[in-house]
């Protein structure tokens, strides 16, 4: 059977990962989470003093970048992959509030996203992978062959992103959430790098209103129709 590209992007808190991990699982295809690649490099920067307040010292991320190594593992116990960064697991980590409010201004830096577009596309040459992100399908892989644009809205993407939390026992307020979503939105269509947006050749799922297995359901039907081709 032939292999091809898949693409989902769109907004914050969609499910995007979710829905990305189990088609790649479930396929036999290699996942990509684009997103945690951005909030390891947020994570490098608290973790090495490059941030004050909401700035980021550019000029010191742009010098370290080339000693920023992000990598994915398999989790023998989840199933799933887990995010390292120069060799440390830090998929928790990455997931806080702290990486959440920041992650938006490191990901709109050029010289973050080209370094990072770099390893995506080295990571995808074989095909045969699934990857997440905001720029996937418009230009880490513009010829992928299945492009998907996933919304939904604030306030239900706010609520999924305060359970995800409550879940794992990490405090959480709704309101914050919810801001910190609208902000992220802003910041990601409004970017002069790679903005968010639908690639012209992406179908578009607005999974509001749509369980994880009706999701997976549509998903499965889209790869199935773009392979049977």
């Amino acid at each position: 059977m032939k292999k091809i590209t898949i693409a989902i992007d769109g907004f914050s808190s969609c499910g995007k990962s979710t829905m990305a991990k189990d088609l790649a699982r479930e396929i036999g295809y290699i996942y990509i989470d684009s997103g945690a690649m951005y909030r390891a490099v947020t994570l490098y920067c608290i973790e090495n003093g490059l941030v004050d307040g909401k700035e980021i010292n550019t000029a010191k991320l742009r010098e370290a970048m080339k000693d920023i190594s992000i990598s994915f593992q398999l989790n023998a116990e989840t199933g799933r992959p887990d995010t390292y960064l120069n060799g440390a697991n830090v998929e928790s980590k990455i997931r806080t509030m702290e990486v959440s409010s920041l992650v938006s201004p490191v990901a709109t830096l050029d010289f973050v996203r080209e370094a990072m577009v770099a390893q995506q596309q080295a990571m995808g040459k074989e095909k045969g992978i699934v990857m997440d992100g905001r720029d996937i399908g418009t230009t880490v892989f513009p010829d992928a062959e299945l492009k998907i644009f996933v919304t939904a809205s604030a306030e239900i993407r706010a609520q999924r992103r305060y359970d995800e939390l409550k879940a794992k026992g990490q405090e959480a307020s709704y309101e914050e959430i919810l801001e910190n979503v609208k902000q992220r939105d802003f910041i990601d269509q409004n970017r002069e790098v790679s903005p968010l947006r639908k690639a012209d050749d992406a179908i578009l799922l607005d999974n509001s209103n749509l369980t994880i297995a009706e999701q997976k359901e549509w998903l499965m039907k889209q790869f199935e129709l773009v392979i049977s081709d």
